[in-house]
């Protein structure tokens, strides 16, 4: 029986095969960039100059795949099991679910937090529920109520709490504390609800600017470990955009 002859790939198939196995042959071959920490612009992890300090982390995407793992009610990883039978950290929850960014977010906020009294250092971003402190114990029940919304400026139910918290933030804290958000401030779902509240106030890593999350959460692991800050600049009148950084030295 005579076979019938294999139809010959259309030419966009076959420039794209081209151009990604040309990309990856440039990868491949070309020398990489690595930047030591001490070279950022970075500062002595107490060159505080009086001001206090406390840190926004924006949430993990809770509609992505890790985060299906775990609220799923057959999963039986020990996390999974403790979620639903007595529940755990919203910190270790998203920690698991975004993974070296949001590990990195939460330990270098958790490093140096510099918060007025009776103030918590370290907030966490959430698509429904406001700010919560990343140690705040979530059931199954709670994390799906939190996170029941998307995460838009325009969103009534991600806008109206953090806005109804922040207020609240803001008429406890003195004048000279700083307020750090730890997330993307390319686009206006967390600056724009912030900035009315807080104004000059409200600043980010100018080290972020450029940067992907995972290079984020590598960046500041690394400050962690060295004893480093990130320099702070204010949100409403930086560059919010840059050009890619080289790549970290890799953590020994």
């Amino acid at each position: 029986m005579s076979s019938k002859p294999r139809a010959k790939p259309s030419p966009r198939i076959r420039d794209g095969k081209l151009k990604r196995r040309a990309r990856k042959t440039k990868a491949a071959t070309s020398p990489a960039v690595y930047a030591p920490i001490e070279s950022l612009a970075v500062l002595p992890a107490h060159s505080d100059n009086g001001f206090q300090r406390i840190f926004l982390l924006s949430p993990a995407n809770a509609a992505g795949r890790r985060a299906s793992y775990v609220v799923r009610e057959s999963a039986e990883f020990a996390l999974a099991r403790r979620l639903r039978e007595e529940g755990a950290s919203l910190g270790e929850i998203f920690s698991f679910i975004s993974g070296l960014y949001f590990r990195g977010k939460l330990a270098y906020a958790k490093a140096f937090a510099r918060p007025p009294q009776d103030v918590p250092g370290v907030l966490v971003i959430t698509a429904c529920g406001g700010l919560m402190e990343p140690h705040t114990i979530m059931t199954r029940e709670t994390l799906l109520g939190i996170s029941s919304g998307p995460v838009h400026h325009n969103q009534p139910s991600f806008r109206a709490p953090l806005e109804r918290d922040a207020q609240s933030l803001a008429a406890r804290i003195p004048p000279n504390c700083e307020i750090i958000l730890l997330g993307s401030v390319a686009t206006p779902k967390y600056i724009d609800p912030l900035l009315s509240i807080w104004g000059e106030r409200l600043m980010f890593p100018v080290e972020f600017a450029g940067r992907g999350d995972m290079s984020r959460g590598g960046l500041m692991l690394r400050c962690v470990r060295d004893g480093l800050q990130l320099k702070y600049v204010p949100v409403a009148t930086a560059a919010l955009h840059g050009p890619k950084p080289p790549k970290l030295l890799k953590m020994s």
